[in-house]
């Protein structure tokens, strides 16, 4: 398993909507799972969803790390070492 070396990046943040904040804005509520970036409190949809709004802003931000939101599961994901956080 790769280490994350973004740890540094997470910061305690509060989700700024409870969905996902592009899906909301043009009245889509159907994604599949949402994440949390932990560096902002941006709220995405997963890849698994049309919009795969949380790699977008990975892409366009560069914030590194996303957590599981609304979930019955808890980890985190760093985009960069494409691998779990601990």
């Amino acid at each position: 398993m790769a280490t994350c070396t973004h740890t540094d990046r997470i910061r305690e943040v509060t989700p700024k909507t409870e969905g996902c904040e592009e899906c909301l804005a043009s009245g889509n509520t159907n994604w599949v799972a949402l994440r949390m970036c932990l560096t902002c409190g941006h709220v995405g949809c997963c890849d698994s969803s049309p919009g795969k709004h949380a790699n977008q802003h990975f892409e366009q931000t560069g914030d590194p790390i996303m957590q599981a939101f609304k979930s019955n599961r808890d980890w985190k994901w760093c985009y960069v070492d494409k691998g779990y956080v601990e």
